[in-house]
This record gives C-alpha cells, sequence and structure tokens, in this order.
C-alpha cells in the first residue's frame, strides 16, 4: 500500500518485516521493543529473531504469533477483557530504571499539534459542511487549552506501542496478543488508551465500548483528567487524515469524515 512504511511476509513460523528505504527508526524502534517485551513480557509480543538495521531496506524477522486481528470483528465481554489485559501488560512491562533508557514515542502531543497546524492552510478551506465546522470546534478548543505550550504530562510514563490500530491485537481464543512497534516508545497510559478509542478502526466496523474499555483501566486522577483531553487531539488528529481522502481513490467508505466529524463533536461537547 503506499502509505504503509513497510511489507510483511507471512511465513509459517515467523515474519519477515521489511521497511522502506529511509526508515531505519521504524525498524530501530520495532527491534528495541520486541527485545524488551521478550524480557519483560514474554508471549505478549513475538519473539525477535533477528535485524538487519544497516540495510538500505532494513528488516526485522520475528516470530509469527497466533490469532486474529480485533478489527472489524464484534469485541464480546471476553475479548474486551483480554484487550484491556493485554494493553495493561505492555504498559507495565518495563521496569522503571530501563524505561528511563527508552526514547520518547514519535507523534506525541506536541508533534500532533504542530501538524495540525501545518494542515489547517491546505485542509480546511476545502472542508465544508459539519466538517469544517467540526474542524473548527476542534482548532478553537486547541487553542483555548494551550496544550502545544505544556511540558510533559504530570502523569507516570509508561512504555506504549504507539499504534491503537486494533488489527495490531491478536485474538487466540485465550487472551490477546500485540504485533506492531514501529512507533513504540516511551508514553502515558491516557495518551496510549486514546490511540485506541480514536484510532478509525475502533469505530467504522462493529465498534469497540470506548466506555466499557476504559473502565478497566484503574487510572490516577491526573490520568483520568488527560485522557478526554487525549481523546479530543486523536479525535481532530483524524479528521483532518480522512479529509485527505482522495474522492477518486477513497481509503474509506463514504460519509467517514461525517461520521469522524460527528464523533469529534461529541467529543468536544
Amino acid at each position: 500500500m503506499p502509505w504503509s512504511t513497510h511489507t510483511v511476509d507471512l511465513r509459517s513460523d515467523r515474519v519477515i518485516k521489511t521497511f522502506r528505504p529511509g526508515s531505519h527508526a521504524e525498524c530501530e524502534r520495532e527491534w528495541r521493543a520486541l527485545g524488551l517485551l521478550a524480557a519483560y513480557a514474554p508471549g505478549l509480543a513475538p519473539v525477535p529473531h533477528s535485524v538487519d538495521l544497516a540495510a538500505e531496506e532494513p528488516v526485522v524477522v520475528m516470530e509469527r504469533v497466533p490469532g486474529e486481528p480485533l478489527r472489524s470483528r464484534p469485541l464480546d465481554d471476553r475479548r474486551l477483557r483480554a484487550l484491556a489485559a493485554a494493553a495493561g501488560e505492555l504498559y507495565s512491562a518495563v521496569p522503571a530504571d530501563v524505561l528511563a533508557g527508552v526514547p520518547v514515542r514519535p507523534d506525541r502531543q506536541q508533534q500532533l499539534i504542530a501538524r495540525i497546524r501545518a494542515w489547517v492552510p491546505r485542509v480546511r478551506p476545502r472542508a465544508g459542511g459539519e466538517v469544517g465546522e467540526a474542524m473548527d470546534r476542534g482548532l478553537a478548543w486547541l487553542s483555548r487549552w494551550g496544550m502545544d505550550r505544556a511540558g510533559r504530562p504530570d502523569v507516570p510514563m509508561v512504555f506504549g506501542p504507539g499504534d491503537g490500530n486494533l488489527a495490531n491485537y491478536l485474538w487466540d481464543g485465550t487472551r490477546v496478543r500485540v504485533v506492531d512497534f514501529e512507533d513504540s516508545g516511551l508514553s502515558d497510559r491516557p495518551f496510549e488508551l486514546a490511540e485506541i478509542t480514536e484510532h478509525v478502526g475502533a469505530w467504522t466496523g462493529p465498534p469497540l465500548d470506548a466506555a466499557a474499555f476504559l473502565g478497566l483501566f484503574d487510572l490516577t486522577a491526573a490520568e483520568r483528567a488527560r485522557l478526554p483531553e487525549c481523546r479530543r487531539l486523536l479525535a481532530l488528529v483524524w479528521l483532518f487524515l480522512l479529509s485527505f481522502d482522495d474522492p477518486r481513490h477513497p481509503r474509506n467508505p463514504p460519509g467517514t469524515a461525517e461520521r469522524q466529524a460527528a464523533r469529534l463533536s461529541g467529543l468536544l461537547a
């Protein structure tokens, strides 16, 4: 796919993930994450086999783990609890002294806000109707909030996978395992949970029950206060991303941007 950073070769017992030229940082993050999780949360993610970071197209070879992606599938209570358990295990897996040496994940809040600011001149003039109105409400909220001027949030740091796509969470009938760590790094639980609940894949198919899912986490008062803001930010990012869809070659069903506009407006209410 033209927007993908890698290709995946699925073998019977292993997966060969080949990154595009220039994607060495993504490959390095993937390899680091697999090593950390193999050491501190064995069984949660694929076991790493080998890496070639020097190649023009860097490669990671890893174990192939069993399971079917949770995206586009109904999530009953058993699967929902297994998803929360996997996410919770992942966030808490890396000991604090080791976590202190893990780089911050890409696309944290300041980077996303800077990206939104850069998108506005290109996207807002051609966004009409409810999409444009929701963008304006989101941008007004963003200016009031001042999140781009905030420092590191006053919440515990955790190891974050960096991608909330439910396709990266595999249900094997008993538990959920996690794949795809090219955007992983130091993060916090509210931001990572918002990555899951606000990813477009969480609602374009059988919807994730966000309230039930988030209710399975014992968050601190500071985390609970931060979570709605992270959800609004990620929802605004997705509204812009969906507005880039080429109507001649759409990646998403018609009306997806309008549905995202309604979703963002609900979060801002």
